[in-house]
């Protein structure tokens, strides 16, 4: 039992009267204090474990959601994508890293997923980040991924 400080009489003698759950991981929890017996609303939230991501030169950095959107953001400019599209398959991606066994992640996993998902959403916005990703250093390799894309 956890106890909750009533922010009115300051007692941490609370009671739950009511728990909602909410589809973003936020459970809304009634309370109601034992001394004053005013009611408030708490809204508790599971802290999500840092992730680290280990680059192909073996540094690490910290997972950052909005270098994530930044980059698939770049690869759908100027494409029929909307921005919340972007952001959706963004926290898919991020949900699929803190699945994963173990709070490191090689940066070809994460590239891998923006791949796949990029795929799904603009075949163009796909090419233009899987040329930088991979590396593309001449046309033929660019014709070798359109073809296996409309294969």
């Amino acid at each position: 039992m956890i106890d909750v400080r009533c922010p009115y009489c300051q007692k941490d003698q609370t009671k739950v009267t009511e728990t909602r759950e909410s589809d973003e991981d936020i459970t809304r929890r009634r309370r109601e204090c034992l001394s004053c017996g005013k009611r408030f609303t708490t809204y508790e939230r599971i802290e999500a474990i840092d992730l680290t991501i280990i680059k192909k030169d073996g540094s690490r950095e910290q997972f950052s959601m909005d270098k994530l959107i930044g980059g698939m953001s770049r690869a759908c400019n100027k494409r029929p994508v909307e921005h919340e599209q972007i952001e959706m398959a963004a926290e898919s991606i991020e949900r699929a890293l803190r699945r994963r066994k173990g709070t490191e992640v090689p940066s070809r996993v994460v590239g891998e997923l923006v791949m796949k998902k990029l795929k799904r959403l603009d075949s163009v916005a796909y090419i233009r980040f899987a040329s930088v990703y991979r590396g593309f250093s001449d046309v033929d390799r660019f014709s070798e991924e359109i073809q296996k894309l409309k294969a």
